[in-house]
């Protein structure tokens, strides 16, 4: 199967992301980690559905796919995609809390270099799985 065109787009805009984190983070800017690390994972775990020919629905943790058709993927991808579903789901959790908030949690305040750290280690794992399957941008 040929690789589609789509997931080689999200695998470039993830790789582009992915490189913008460190920036964030050099700027203090921990939060915005967290949530364009989440962003980074959601575009890789759908690049890599489109590129095994699924069409991922159009919400935010896919993860539950990887798992489902990690038969499909090369076998050092599927044998991680409990640990990708697992990343993507946390990030998940923190989408909106990193960007929002709410009115008893500042996300300035509340996430710190480590989250920033975690969240960039994560992104970098998902985003060397998806390119194991579709190759380098």
């Amino acid at each position: 199967m040929a690789t589609s065109p789509l997931a080689v787009a999200y695998l470039e805009k993830a790789t582009v992301r992915l490189d913008v984190l460190a920036l964030l983070e050099s700027k203090g800017a921990y939060s915005d980690v967290v949530r364009e690390a989440q962003e980074v994972v959601e575009l890789a775990t759908k690049a890599m559905l489109h590129s095994i020919g699924i069409d991922p629905p159009k919400w935010h943790d896919v993860g539950p796919l990887i798992v489902e058709y990690r038969d499909r993927f090369p076998p050092q991808v599927g044998a991680q995609a409990e640990e990708i579903a697992r990343i993507t789901k946390r990030l998940r959790k923190e989408r909106e809390f990193a960007f929002y908030g709410d009115i008893d949690f500042i996300p300035t305040a509340e996430y710190g270099p480590e989250d920033a750290q975690q969240a960039i280690r994560e992104a970098a794992f998902v985003v060397s799985h998806a390119r194991a399957v579709i190759g380098s941008p």
